[in-house]
């Protein structure tokens, strides 16, 4: 279903989301279906569930990972204002940086804008050292230019050797 007609632009943005605590795949479901049904987003692609080794604090569970491509009418700062909502209503609580969650979505590009201000960044400032982040981008937009650089060109740069996709969670996600 289209966006709502309106006067506003039309933007794609790119989303990762990542967790390891609970049911992951359910959090990523409702998470999408909490987008896609709002009137000013609407989901165009969502890639596999990646299975991933814990990156930054590594004493933790493996996280599933995916990347959704939506088309927007909401601002990027608005758009991150949703994506921490449904963290929260996920029951993420922030406690320890790169520590375990039900839920996490980074805002991580949006279309050929860049913001950097106290709120956000973007195009996500860690994303190009990610394979976590690239694999599953490169999957739904190999094509897709982010400050210049296709993705398809940036996942090949990087060790994606303990990435696998995860296909019971990838079926659940996409039916």
């Amino acid at each position: 279903m289209p966006i709502e007609a309106s006067d506003k632009l039309v933007s794609r943005a790119a989303i990762g989301l990542g967790g390891n605590m609970g049911d992951v795949a359910g959090a990523f479901i409702t998470a999408l279906a909490t987008l896609d049904a709002r009137a000013d987003c609407r989901i165009v692609a969502r890639s596999s569930v990646w299975r991933t080794p814990p990156w930054g604090k590594t004493d933790q569970p493996d996280f599933l990972n995916m990347c959704a491509l939506l088309d927007t009418t909401l601002t990027p700062h608005t758009l991150l204002d949703v994506c921490l909502s449904l963290e929260t209503d996920a029951g993420r609580v922030r406690f320890e940086r790169w520590g375990p969650r039900v839920l996490d979505i980074d805002l991580l590009a949006y279309g050929d804008l860049s913001v950097s201000d106290e709120r956000l960044i973007v195009p996500h400032p860690r994303m190009f050292e990610r394979a976590f982040v690239l694999a599953p981008l490169a999957e739904i937009a190999p094509a897709l230019r982010i400050a210049g650089k296709e993705v398809a060109s940036l996942a090949k740069a990087c060790d994606a050797t303990d990435l696998k996709v995860d296909r019971d969670a990838t079926r659940r996600v996409r039916n």
